[in-house]
């Protein structure tokens, strides 16, 4: 289990650093993403590579969204998946992805999800269901249709607000959180970069 900091009103749950990366637990689908800790001026950020492959960094950990329900990312895409169907099975590939996880029952697939992406075809706000299943929603927070490559940006969104608003769930905390980069279904390649990624309280 990854060591969470909490800052004032801030709650930061990945720091991307040496030590903290051998806590995440790691997921594979298929094969495994290239995940690498880069440290500059600018601070630490994760660069992510995916060739054909799918696997995730995860921190399982209970959120508490009544106090701190906005969830914040700092993001890069360097290249992106244009030409692709996100919403098909085939094309249900992102180069920038970060999952939050409720648990609704003791089993291990009672679980709602929502799937914050860095899409490469759809619009900004967008989201639908993924094609493998019900209990997943794919939300675009950035998009290429309206930003640019090799940029960092920052996004926002209420997470207990999203849960009501996608799911119908009302939620007082979430329990777990991940990153994936992957390209499984297309078979192609992406790289992208994770910096900050924390929830606070507005």
């Amino acid at each position: 289990m990854s060591k969470n900091i909490v800052l004032g009103e801030k709650n930061i749950i990945f720091d991307f650093n040496n030590d903290e990366i051998k806590n995440y637990k790691k997921h594979s689908i298929k094969g495994n993403t290239n995940y690498t800790i880069i440290k500059d001026k600018k601070g630490n950020y994760l660069r992510a590579e995916a060739k054909a492959s799918a696997s995730g960094l995860g921190v399982e950990k209970k959120i508490n969204l009544n106090e701190t329900p906005f969830l914040n990312i700092v993001w890069k895409l360097e290249k992106g998946l244009e030409g692709i169907k996100e919403d098909t099975k085939k094309g249900h590939d992102f180069a920038l992805r970060v999952f939050v996880i409720k648990s609704t029952g003791k089993l291990p697939w009672q679980k709602k999800v929502i799937n914050y992406v860095f899409s490469s075809n759809k619009t900004k706000g967008d989201h639908w269901k993924s094609p493998y299943t019900k209990q997943s929603v794919d939300y675009a927070l950035s998009s290429l249709k309206s930003e640019k490559k090799n940029q960092w940006i920052s996004v926002k969104t209420n997470v207990k607000n999203d849960f009501l608003k996608i799911h119908n769930l009302r939620v007082d905390s979430i329990d777990g959180i991940a990153v994936m980069s992957d390209t499984d279904n297309s078979k192609l390649e992406v790289i992208g970069y994770y910096q900050n990624i924390y929830f606070s309280s507005k």
